[in-house]
């Protein structure tokens, strides 16, 4: 048989040194001589399966197909041992074979055969993250849903709820079959697969309603039996370290949670009604990366001054919008882009959503009277170059952020208006007075997020004057540009979006606009001077996004009504 080392310094054209210092290693502390160039970032680990599979003349795969993909052996072999041994059985119509990582682990391939009687399948080598992807599908797609659970569901499952396991590593692991606890994983696992951001179990007179929100539209998820309802809100409470007891109270506590390797954060937030408690549950995927700023919709000419603002020395940067517009995102993606580490970044967040390296993150804890307020005034006491306050809720906030504005520190914030002109009458209303607001504030934006049409199902079409109108544009203005809309397809969920974007309206204070907001605190006279200046408005950034084949008319239209 032919030397790995060998083989690898054929397919990856290695020197004889790289090999040889790779048997040296190997030769004093042990391993396998792929894993010590895989580590020395001389090879990938698809080079070494490529070597392993001529070596043990062994197929090599890098990806597993999924279509018509059979999960019957997900009754037979528990997910645990797959993931330990990283191997999984690929059964189509037109081909069987088992996928492993790790070629030279024989006993439970042979196991594998035995259980599921495919002693004649082939053996292929595949990546660990193709085999992770096909074992998360089975376990996924295996034939449990939440709405077969609730009709096989009786009175009497609902007490089992407090003799079963608290939590797992993984969801897809749990292999519990109590009713309600099967319920609560699969309303999770399938909250996640559609990408949703918010679950609300909603109770009314005589029954319960589950509706997830997916790109910022709610939709109709599942309507369990009204009689699982006291039980499904006590595990959701025990999830989340809450007093199960307390009904007549509103309760937040946060679960931490992870479907099919990633990493899920749930805020929970429950709030007494007529009916019983209605529960919200906020999703983040913690495994999700940062977004740039250019990823998240922002135009190239408000990305240049964006840019411009950020890096300034001192000053208030606003970032304005309702909840769920993207307003955090925008700033982390401000914040990763000043991230060096010759500054000292600082930041107070209710709640710290995305974790940064190189950055202090300060959670608010009203419990311990841990408010903006007070975090911001130690804050202040550490030496930062920059600040981010998660919001401005008060006067108190708004004041020692200016002051720190005014004493040299750049500093990030939120606040819930319309549009970037209605922050400063925010401000005035507030009780800051408007030379400080001049003084202190460099520039807002403003934002929304807007549906992203369906790539899929995308198809141009004629929309009529009205619709145009609308969003502002005339039909001499639409006349030769194509506008699309999507059609709905499985891909989408039948919606015809897929995604979300953002639109953008950034007003710069420059001393016209801060001589007449000097004069007056009017939202409207003050917009009015800036589209004048130049200030291209949330609705003229969503036009433009229409006529890009971005989004729709109505979409634009729906988050920029006044």
């Amino acid at each position: 048989m032919k030397q790995l080392g060998d083989i690898l310094s054929e397919i990856c054209g290695l020197s004889e040194q790289t090999i040889s210092e790779a048997r040296r290693i190997k030769d004093e502390k042990g391993g396998r001589i792929g894993e010590i160039l895989i580590r020395q970032k001389a090879i990938l680990e698809a080079d070494l399966l490529k070597a392993l599979g001529i070596q043990l003349n062994l197929p090599f795969r890098s990806t597993l197909p999924t279509d018509q993909f059979s999960t019957e052996f997900t009754e037979k072999i528990p997910i645990q041992f797959l993931k330990k041994y990283m191997m999984v059985p690929v059964i189509t119509p037109n081909e069987s074979f088992i996928a492993v990582n790790d070629p030279l682990v024989f006993q439970p391939l042979d196991d594998i055969r035995l259980l599921l009687g495919l002693t004649d399948s082939d053996v292929v080598i595949a990546p660990y993250s193709a085999i992770l992807s096909a074992i998360n599908f089975a376990y996924d797609m295996r034939s449990d849903s939440a709405a077969q659970v609730i009709e096989g569901m009786h009175e009497e499952d609902t007490d089992r709820i407090f003799s079963e396991i608290r939590e797992t590593e993984d969801l897809l692991d749990d292999t519990s079959d109590a009713p309600i606890i099967k319920l609560v994983n699969l309303m999770f696992s399938q909250a996640v697969k559609d990408g949703a951001s918010d679950i609300h179990i909603e109770p009314s007179q005589h029954r319960l309603n589950i509706r997830s929100r997916v790109d910022g539209i709610l939709y109709n998820m599942l309507s369990p039996p009204k009689h699982i309802q006291a039980a499904l809100t006590s595990r959701i409470k025990i999830m989340a370290d809450l007093n199960i007891a307390e009904k007549r109270l509103p309760q937040d506590g946060r679960i931490e949670i992870k479907i099919a390797n990633k990493n899920i954060d749930i805020r929970v937030s429950t709030l007494p009604t007529s009916f019983g408690e209605r529960v919200v549950l906020r999703l983040l995927d913690k495994s999700n990366v940062l977004l740039r700023l250019t990823d998240i919709g922002m135009p190239e000419d408000r990305l240049k001054e964006f840019n411009r603002l950020i890096k300034s020395a001192h000053g208030i940067i606003l970032v304005t919008g309702p909840t769920g517009s993207g307003k955090t995102t925008t700033l982390y993606g401000a914040l990763s882009i000043i991230n060096h580490t010759d500054i000292n970044i600082i930041t107070i967040e209710d709640p710290v959503e995305y974790q940064i390296e190189g950055i202090g993150q300060i959670q608010v804890n009203p419990k311990i009277d841990l408010t903006f307020a007070r975090g911001l005034r130690s804050i202040v006491r550490q030496d930062p170059d920059v600040i981010l306050v998660g919001e401005i809720r008060d006067l108190e906030t708004a004041e020692i952020a200016i002051q720190s504005a005014l004493t040299g520190h750049l500093v990030f914030s939120t606040l819930h208006t319309n549009d970037a002109a209605s922050a400063v009458t925010r401000l005035i209303d507030m009780g800051i007075e408007p030379f400080l607001v001049t003084s202190s504030v460099l520039g807002i934006m403003a934002q929304r997020l807007v549906r992203v049409i369906c790539k899929q199902c995308k198809e141009s079409y004629q929309p009529d004057e009205e619709s145009l109108m609308s969003i502002g544009v005339t039909p001499e203005m639409a006349e030769g540009k194509k506008i699309y809309r999507g059609r709905g397809c499985p891909d989408c969920l039948n919606t015809g979006y897929k995604g979300r974007t953002g639109v953008f309206e950034l007003m710069l204070l420059d001393d016209e606009i801060k001589n007449l907001i000097l004069k007056t605190s009017d939202a409207n006279a003050i917009k009015r001077r800036a589209v004048k200046n130049g200030m291209i408005t949330l609705r003229q950034d969503g036009a433009r996004k229409v006529f890009e084949g971005i989004t729709t008319i109505e979409e634009v239209f729906r988050v920029t009504q006044q």
